[in-house]
């Protein structure tokens, strides 16, 4: 207001003056406009990050990457408004975007943006042959979290790559989770201080194979549940392995179908109702059971 001010009364006493006197009036308002600029320049080209921001880069961070369609629904964000976050991310030299295959963009970090966000792992985007795989990684973990159980409980998503980062290499050959989910010890929580394996399955492997990964991440000592969401062709053999577990382990073992945006870009996502809330919409196929149908029951 002072600078303001000052131009003004430097500028008014010469409003009538001769011609000559142009260059006076002239002076004070460019040097006003200079001075203003250059405190423009002073945070130019600086991206200031939001918290929606800072979660969505923890997010491309800890999954390799995320496809567009599944970016937004996490950020609850409209697919339109999307690109506009991760242009500002790109401009950042936070993150990369490009079309990696058939579906929506994806969206990674990049070696600066591992370093903002200190998670350390490997920049760039995911492999083209695991693709499928974090897609459907990411869809269950959207899936659980929409639950009514999760928003009670408090729960947080330890990613794979996190999992990795923090197992020496002496034990790295044991088998490792897609995730674990870790509950805080909450009063009144039915899953107080537990500890979730879960476990993705698009394609079917062995059933002794399929067994003996049940089998360790049920050992004394690990996952008080190990939550599988299969795809339709992987079903068979884990419900098959699960059932010839001993009785007592059965009943830690939960089965359930991967919603069907795991798979298909077009699939049915929850959907953006407005700032800070989301609408669970049905979902395809019969049988198919929400988040909070895993976290109700331990029945497969």
């Amino acid at each position: 207001m002072t600078m303001a001010a000052q131009a003004h009364d430097a500028i008014a006493p010469v409003t009538a003056a001769p011609v000559t006197a142009a260059p006076v009036t002239a002076a004070p308002v460019t040097a006003t406009r200079v001075t203003a600029s250059r405190r423009r320049r002073v945070d130019a080209g600086v991206v200031r990050l939001s918290q929606r921001d800072i979660d969505g880069l923890l997010l491309c961070g800890e999954h390799s990457g995320a496809p567009f369609d599944l970016l937004a629904t996490a950020l609850r964000v409209e697919p339109g408004r999307l690109s506009a976050l991760t242009a500002r991310w790109r401009r950042a030299g936070f993150a990369a975007t490009a079309r990696l295959g058939p579906g929506p963009k994806w969206c990674w970090l990049t070696r600066d943006g591992m370093t903002a966000t200190g998670l350390g792992f490997r920049a760039g985007p995911p492999a083209l042959g695991r693709l499928a795989h974090v897609r459907a990684i990411l869809a269950a973990r959207l899936w659980m979290e929409a639950s009514p159980a999760w928003r009670d409980g408090q729960p947080w998503w330890h990613s794979e790559r996190r999992l990795r980062a923090g197992q020496p290499a002496a034990d790295r050959a044991e088998h490792i989770p897609d995730a674990e989910i870790h509950w805080p010890s909450i009063d009144g929580s039915p899953y107080a201080g537990q500890v979730w394996a879960i476990e993705v399955e698009l394609t079917p492997k062995s059933a002794g194979r399929t067994t003996r990964i049940m089998a360790e991440l049920l050992a004394p000592m690990q996952y008080a549940l190990v939550v599988y969401l299969t795809a339709a062709r992987a079903r068979p053999v884990v419900t098959r392995a699960a059932g010839s577990l001993p009785p007592g382990e059965q009943s830690r073992v939960v089965i359930r179908d991967l919603p069907g945006y795991a798979f298909a870009p077009a699939g049915l996502l929850p959907a953006v109702t407005g700032a800070g809330t989301r609408r669970r919409v049905p979902r395809p196929g019969a049988g198919r059971r929400s988040g909070a149908g895993i976290l109700r029951s331990r029945r497969r």
